[in-house]
């Protein structure tokens, strides 16, 4: 007995080299969290668009370009250097950003923006009383439930990567869609949300059909809003889930980043296989990941993760089956789901540094 005590005080006893490393990461830590309010401002307030216009500047010529409060922006810039977010020389004070900081948070059409995912974010730390409360109880918190900020900053976030890969890369990859899609094709978008996705396809095929569905209707509103800001005719939007919109004889099903949200993502496979024609495709977009916790514990897992525990997982949960596949599902956890629903034939028919796109076929 006497033994067993003397180890496990052994285990409690504390290292002070590995405190010291590791409470130096949490500072590292804290600094990036409070940064990603610092860096919403940024981005609502246009402060990095006019420090990208603008080369070296000082706080006070700054606050003129922005008509912003100069002693505000003097602390911003500040905190933005200290983070590696902005260069700076701190004798002359002048500010600017570099190329590769500018493709980050001042160009909206770079496919490495990445401004709207602090959005999503700070929708986090605003829901945590409901996922307390999830927590205790195992039940689910529904999208529409979350704060507004996760639904505009979930379409920026993935805005990027769509407009720089879905036309040029992700179709063509999949067997015969970009020669149907050419010449007129009827698709459905599930799970569209602000339609990001559904109005990117529609504007590159114009011969084609597209309907994006959604249960959120809010987000629905929003992407009958940016279609009509943007022109694009040959596209509708309807609330719906994907286990029961309507139509039937559809070539293309897409689903992006939204399968492992789903409730009963079985049950969706299974309608999604009904409303296809025979020689009809899905493609399933989904966060890339391994199969094994060992394979996800990398900084893109733990994005992943993170946002599984506040958004996928308690989505999940909030339907009717649950099923809680979560965002880093894996390839084989879904191949099981998509063959479960009637699917024959699956494949990965690309990958980006944070997606994997598969194929399947009835």
């Amino acid at each position: 007995m006497q033994s067993t005590l003397e180890s496990q005080a052994r285990r409690t006893e504390l290292r002070p080299d590995l405190l010291e490393a590791f409470a130096g990461k949490m500072m590292v830590e804290m600094g990036a969290a409070v940064s990603g309010a610092l860096t919403v401002l940024g981005d609502r307030l246009g402060i990095y668009t006019a420090l990208a216009k603008s080369g070296p500047i000082n706080s006070q010529d700054l606050a003129k370009a922005t008509s912003l409060d100069e002693r505000y922006l003097r602390e911003w810039l500040a905190a933005q250097a200290a983070s590696g977010y902005v260069d700076c020389d701190p004798e002359a004070g002048l500010f600017w950003m570099n190329p590769e900081q500018i493709a980050v948070f001042a160009d909206p059409d770079s496919p490495v923006a990445m401004s709207g995912a602090f959005y999503s974010i700070s929708a986090a730390y605003h829901d945590v009383p409901l996922l307390e409360a999830a927590f205790k109880s195992g039940k689910g918190v529904a999208w529409g439930d979350h704060h507004n900020c996760l639904f505009c900053g979930t379409a920026r976030f993935f805005r990027p990567g769509y407009a720089a890969n879905l036309v040029s890369s992700w179709i063509p990859a999949l067997d015969g869609v970009e020669a149907k899609l050419k010449k007129g094709a009827l698709v459905a978008d599930v799970g569209c949300g602000h339609g990001t996705s559904t109005l990117i396809m529609a504007a590159a095929y114009p011969q084609s059909k597209f309907i994006g569905y959604d249960i959120h209707e809010g987000s629905i509103e929003a992407a009958r809003q940016h279609a009509a800001e943007e022109g694009v005719s040959n596209v509708e939007f309807q609330v719906a889930t994907a286990k029961d919109f309507p139509g039937s004889g559809y070539d293309f099903i897409t689903i992006f980043d939204a399968l492992h949200d789903m409730g009963d993502p079985v049950g969706a496979a299974v309608h999604i296989r009904k409303a296809l024609n025979p020689d009809g495709t899905w493609m399933i977009v989904e966060p890339l990941a391994g199969d094994k916790l060992a394979e996800n514990l990398n900084p893109l897992g733990r994005v992943y993760y993170s946002f599984s525990t506040v958004i996928c997982t308690p989505a999940s949960r909030s339907q009717e089956v649950g099923l809680a596949l979560g965002a880093q599902a894996g390839e084989k956890r879904l191949r099981a789901v998509v063959e479960e629903g009637g699917f024959t034939r699956f494949r990965r028919a690309s990958q980006t540094m944070v997606n994997m796109i598969l194929e399947a076929k009835p």
